[in-house]
């Protein structure tokens, strides 16, 4: 034992070591060329299955064409041999002797806010502004930015795919066209054939001397994703797979959460997290995604064109399935058609309850365990585990992709089982799909895949959890019938990812309350051995609370009406006219843009309807131009543009700025700067509770309920979720506003809930410390208004003041500046 471990550590070594000097080089000379990468998994495949071809020629049985006709490109569809599922000690062997030297792993939401991280990087000692000393060219570090190949790929024919797994498996079918044909390969198209299309293929993933010297180019020298993008076409090399081989050789990697959270994807881009740092920012939502994330939904459609498919894809190629092949083929069909009969029974039983009433038909759900799911469905005497190895190491839902844009895009028709027929007949009576003549233009429209059966495996690695981890939603609406996996143990996902790293920090702005977090992924780091191992850390704003900032939690309106938006009591008129009232009022006194937040969509859109019908819009927009959030993502950023005119372009006998109505947990409420005068006051309307019917949410609650222990004051932990919930929206909303040390702003919180302890003590503390509750309208407008006068003097001065500053830090330090 000691002897193994004394070996060990001499090859970590000896690897540390050549990591370290490769790394010298690279600074030395960032753009030496690097040897040729590694053929990647599916050109392996395709290697493997044409030497079982050419192994199949020298038994001079290729003479005679079979029954399928299939060809030397159809027979590189075929699936390779699986001889045992039983051998594991293949998987990553090789891979596990890889270095695992301490790197720091930075991952947020969005890649714009990693972007802004990079720029802040490159203004520090450790970026590319160090001097070339030998000195201090140490604190240079060596960083890689990760992206999909949504954000990365430069392949035009690739990026105009809308979808992110068409974008996939395109990358994925373009490498397999890379491989160039032996010598015997081309001989045996000498023969007169009909000429095919030529197969496209990625010059940038085969450009592999470019591809090592956009590596070295990464590796060398700080580069945010746009950089890494502007030097791959310049190179003509691939920079999403230049910006993974940087990784080995880097000591700071930053990433998106998908990228860093989801285990499957963090084994494809061959992050190891052992002995790392790993940094999450934005964790406020951290627990939402990886609920997200593991939780998926497949409808009945993808359910019967997977088995149609399958069920093709084994006719064509029955005389090259060996019998373990042949066997799990025939398990994933079994498992496909009992999901489909049951969510056809479903689909039958719905519609005779509620009489085929489309009113009634709008949404039926059941709710079921998984173990009682694989019981009502009749696959639970299937091992997923073993199917889901499986599918990982035989590229199935690949190959059956392949398959389908070979023969089912090219005008042939595939062959209809009375089984299949049934299914689709099945499936067509839920909903009549209809063709249509041109492509729609809208760009919301959801683009399917190829095949779904990679996208069903999802759901298959669900079903292989704990039972008590999850639930499985079984729900009938419009568009048909579907099933839904519910994750509700996050923790079982994150555990993974705590074991591993050396330390562990979360971050964020706006984290309150941050109880969720503990509660729901730390739960199992709470025992008596572990608790002083978390540390809360959390300080003030930069700006001063006293001066720039008034949040007001206000319980009435001019007219004296109640502010109580509670589901029961907010389509009131009165209450929707009084908030209307109090927009006129503060836009007298407030310059620049007021940003309005209410709690859905549907309310917004209720709340102008009524504002309309009572004159108060119209007088609205004589203070102040009025702007909607959009639902599509891609109109924002026109609507911000105009918006962020609007209030630039204020002066006399012009509207006084704009007002933007906003929702809460839409477009505008996270990731969004309303610094200065585009957020002068930030109007929270009610409190945005979610949905407390929805069955996922009661699940959520009522497994928190039985698996975590009762609050101090009584209440439950599925309750403190449902405020946590809320609260969080809120903070994130109000947090848009204050983006800097000069920045000022108001804060008005509509609703006499807000006064209440249990609530502003949610509030993040630059705030509630500084929180004042006010019954009458008057008072706080008094305190708007003064505020607001003093804050622009405030500001001026201290403009002044640092102005003289630095003139006589110029003056010390230049004594000839007194000159000019």
């Amino acid at each position: 034992m000691e002897q193994r471990k004394k070996r060990k550590l001499k090859l970590k070594k000896i690897r540390s070591m050549k990591v370290s000097e490769e790394r010298a080089e690279i600074k030395a000379n960032p753009y030496r060329k690097k040897r040729k990468a590694g053929c990647d998994e599916t050109v392996r495949l395709m290697k493997q299955a044409k030497m079982d071809i050419e192994n199949f020629d020298k038994n001079g049985t290729t003479g005679a064409k079979s029954e399928d006709d299939l060809t030397v490109d159809d027979l590189s569809l075929a699936l390779d041999d699986y001889n045992s599922d039983e051998d594991q000690g293949v998987s990553d062997a090789g891979e596990e002797e890889e270095d695992h030297l301490t790197r720091i792993f930075l991952c947020s939401r969005t890649h714009s806010q990693l972007s802004q991280f990079v720029k802040e990087l490159q203004k520090s000692p450790f970026g590319n502004n160090v001097h070339d000393d030998v000195d201090q060219s140490d604190f240079r570090i060596t960083m890689a930015s990760l992206g999909s190949r949504n954000n990365l790929c430069i392949n035009d024919s690739v990026r105009k795919l809308k979808s992110v797994t068409l974008m996939n498996e395109r990358c994925l079918e373009m490498q397999k066209n890379s491989k160039p044909k032996s010598k015997k390969e081309v001989d045996q198209d000498k023969p007169k054939r009909p000429k095919k299309v030529t197969k496209s293929t990625c010059c940038y993933y085969t450009n592999h001397d470019g591809v090592a010297q956009l590596t070295d180019t990464i590796v060398g020298k700080i580069h945010d994703i746009e950089e890494v993008i502007k030097e791959g076409k310049s190179l003509e090399a691939c920079p999403y797979y230049a910006s993974r081989h940087a990784v080995t050789l880097s000591q700071l990697v930053v990433l998106p959460y998908q990228t860093l959270l989801h285990k499957a994807t963090r084994q494809a881009s061959g992050i190891k997290l052992k002995n790392s740092v790993v940094i999450i920012d934005e964790a406020h939502n951290l627990v939402e995604a990886l609920n997200s994330m593991h939780s998926c939904l497949v409808t009945a459609k993808q359910l019967g064109k997977a088995h149609g498919q399958l069920s093709r894809y084994a006719k064509k190629f029955n005389s090259r399935l060996k019998a373990r092949n042949l066997f799990y083929v025939k398990q994933l069909l079994y498992v496909l058609n009992n999901m489909m009969v049951l969510l056809k029974g479903m689909s039958l039983e719905s519609g005779k309850s509620q009489k085929d009433s489309k009113e009634n038909r709008q949404k039926s759900s059941q709710l079921l365990t998984v173990n009682d799911f694989l019981f009502k469905s009749k696959i639970d005497n299937i091992n997923f585990f073993k199917l889901l190895r499986y599918c990982e190491r035989s590229k199935i839902s690949r190959k059956l992709s392949g398959f389908v844009e070979k023969f089912e895009t090219d005008g042939v028709v595939p062959i209809i089982t009375k089984k299949e027929s049934s299914m689709s007949t099945f499936l067509k009576d839920i909903k009549n799909p209809v063709v249509p003549s041109a492509p729609s233009p809208k760009p919301s429209e959801n683009v399917s895949m190829s095949s779904p059966l990679m996208h069903i495996e999802s759901l298959f690695a669900a079903l292989s959890s704990a039972n008590q981890d999850g639930r499985v939603v079984m729900t009938h609406d419009d568009s048909g019938p579907a099933v839904k996996y519910l994750l509700l143990n996050p923790a079982s996902h994150f555990q993974q990812i705590l074991e591993d790293c050396r330390a562990l920090i979360v971050a964020g702005g706006t984290m309150q309350p941050s109880s969720c977090l503990i509660d729901q992924l730390l739960a199992k780091t709470e025992s008596e051995k572990h608790r002083s191992r978390i540390v809360e850390f959390s300080c003030g704003h930069v700006i001063d609370g006293k001066r720039q900032l008034l949040p007001l939690a206000l319980s009435s309106g001019p007219s004296g009406v109640e502010f109580e938006f509670t589901f029961q009591k907010r389509s009131n008129f009165k209450l929707i006219d009084e908030t209307g009232r109090l927009l006129l009022n503060i836009s007298n006194i407030i310059p620049g843009g007021v940003v309005c937040f209410f709690p859905s969509y549907d309310y917004e859109r209720f709340v102008v309807q009524r504002w309309q019908d009572a004159g108060i819009l119209s007088r609205l927009e004589m203070k102040k131009k009025i702007f909607r959030e959009p639902k599509k993502a891609n109109e924002v950023d026109k609507l911000l543009t105009e918006y962020t005119r609007c209030v630039n372009n204020v002066g006399p006998g012009k509207q006084n700025g704009g007002l933007l109505l906003s929702v809460v947990g839409g477009k505008m409420s996270e990731g969004i700067n309303f610094s200065d005068d585009l957020g002068r006051c930030v109007v929270m309307v009610g409190l945005p509770y979610p949905n407390s019917q929805s069955p996922e949410l009661r699940e959520k609650m009522n497994y928190l309920d039985r698996n975590m222990k009762c609050h101090t004051d009584g209440r439950t932990a599925g309750q403190v979720h449902y405020e946590n919930l809320c609260m969080k929206a809120v903070n994130q909303s109000i947090g848009r506003a204050i983006r800097h040390r000069n920045d000022y702003a108001s804060i008005i919180l509509l609703d006499k809930r807000y006064s209440r302890p249990s609530v502003a003590n949610k509030l993040p503390k630059w705030i509630s410390n500084h929180l004042s509750s006010h019954e009458k309208f008057g008072t706080a407008f008094a305190s708007i208004k003064q505020v607001n006068q003093l804050i622009i003097i405030h500001i001026f001065n201290d403009s002044i003041t640092n102005i003289f500053f630095s003139f006589s830090t110029i003056k010390r330090r230049n004594p000839e500046f007194d000159r000019c």
